[in-house]
């Protein structure tokens, strides 16, 4: 087992737990680390430092007293691990006032690049780093670009001025960068060469008891979870549009679960009910919601291209279904594909579960962390 300096370290914002999970494993391993977010929004995740926001002009009024009063114990430490550039909920150039401050009163500052931001926005444009993302499928324009989810989310706010400045003004004062995915591994390592590593998602297996599937089901019940204003950019109303016809089709053979926002213990508790979760269509990697999946026994149907397996050093246990957004019919094929091997899925269960505790388990993702921070 690796031993590390014990490390002081904050984290500033957070997304779907992924910093609550490494707080709580850096813990364990004898470090001081903390948390300073909003919860996730709707998932009301985990945090130290409470810095959730109301709607309309009073909320903004509220959180800004609310960050301003709690800044004085977001000092000192030796590591600030930033939730992507946009890391707390303030306009770029609001932003860039606290991330300054951030600098100045504490040791190294690092990235986790763990969403959509000025450089993965980018990149999904630039032609040859994917060859499909959120944004572009080959030459043309995803499902999302136009929808009203685009719109809605200001995604063209990316391509403004003030974000670029304020991108450039974050990469030129940080300290390396760790990404918790292929999509942005790939978007950041041009840039900052060997100051960006990869380092996973977090799962706390210790946490999550599996739930083998012990025999060949007679049913497949399928799990999808609804982020409702979410549902395209992720594919899942593709996916769930798939597995409505394959239902169709073989309506004794398999059902579905299908839920909405639901707070994250509550998720954790309705997923492990069913056998196989669908998760994101434009994605090369399994992200947090089919690791959650993965640890539990239920097999995935999500991201897993060859790119991923490479990156990660895994020749051997690929358990993962991989879907792409083209050609057309390939999401219905899967699904198809695993109703007609549903006696493959007692392996698979454990192949992916075994495949979490190597790649994910939240001690060795915080390991990473740990080693890349003493490195800079």
């Amino acid at each position: 087992m690796a031993t590390f300096e014990v490390m002081n370290v904050l984290f500033a914002g957070d997304a779907s737990n992924m910093h609550y999970c490494l707080v709580q494993k850096l813990r364990e391993k004898g470090h001081h680390a903390v948390v300073a977010s909003g919860g996730s929004g709707w998932m009301n995740t985990g945090r130290d430092i409470d810095l959730r926001r109301s709607p309309g002009k009073i909320g903004t009024i509220g959180y800004v007293a609310k960050l301003l009063t709690n800044l004085h114990k977001m000092r000192g430490f030796d590591v600030v691990e930033l939730a992507s550039p946009i890391f707390f909920q303030l306009k770029p150039w609001r932003l860039q006032h606290i991330f300054d401050y951030l600098k100045k009163h504490n040791g190294k500052i690092v990235l986790s690049a763990l969403g959509t931001d000025y450089v993965y926005y980018n990149a999904c444009f630039d032609g040859h780093t994917y060859r499909y993302s959120d944004y572009m499928i080959g030459e043309e324009f995803s499902p999302y670009v136009g929808s009203n989810e685009y719109k809605a989310q200001l995604q063209d706010n990316w391509k403004a001025d003030f974000m670029k400045a304020y991108s450039d003004h974050v990469l030129a004062n940080i300290d390396g960068v760790v990404a918790c995915l292929w999509e942005y591994y790939a978007a950041y390592a041009p840039i900052m060469g060997d100051k960006v590593v990869h380092a996973g998602i977090p799962i706390d297996v210790d946490t999550l008891t599996p739930h083998y599937i012990e025999e060949e089901p007679d049913k497949v019940r399928f799990f999808i979870g609804i982020q409702r204003d979410r549902t395209v950019i992720k594919g899942t109303d593709r996916m769930m549009k798939a597995l409505e016809s394959v239902h169709e089709q073989m309506p004794d053979l398999c059902e579905i679960e299908r839920v909405e926002n639901l707070p994250y213990a509550e998720y954790i508790q309705r997923m492990n009910r069913s056998h196989v979760l669908l998760d994101q269509l434009y994605s090369y990697t399994p992200a947090t919601n089919a690791l959650l999946a993965m640890a539990q026994g239920m097999v995935a149907v999500s991201g897993a291209e060859p790119e991923y397996y490479e990156l990660i050093g895994e020749t051997e246990n690929h358990p993962i279904v991989n879907v792409c957004p083209t050609p057309e019919g390939d999401i219905e094929e899967k699904l198809q594909w695993i109703i007609a091997n549903k006696a493959k899925l007692p392996e698979l269960s454990k192949l992916s579960r075994t495949f979490v505790e190597k790649h994910n388990a939240a001690g060795v993702v915080a390991d990473r962390y740990l080693k890349f921070w003493e490195s800079l």
